[in-house]
């Protein structure tokens, strides 16, 4: 009994990280699609040139 407890748990582990990976996947990708709209859509400084891409 205590066998097939501890099995099921392990399931219920791996199919709750394999959720929480998926949405992280998610996550990062549109986490990309900003930034890579940010760099292509940057706007011009005071002297006409292109800003940096990065804020630091």
């Amino acid at each position: 009994m205590i066998a097939i407890l501890l099995v099921l748990l392990l399931v219920l582990i791996l199919f709750g990280a394999g959720f929480a990976v998926k949405i992280l996947w998610w996550l990062a990708l549109a986490v990309l699609v900003l930034w890579l709209l940010g760099f292509l859509l940057r706007g011009t400084n005071a002297t006409g040139g292109r800003g940096r891409w990065y804020r630091w």
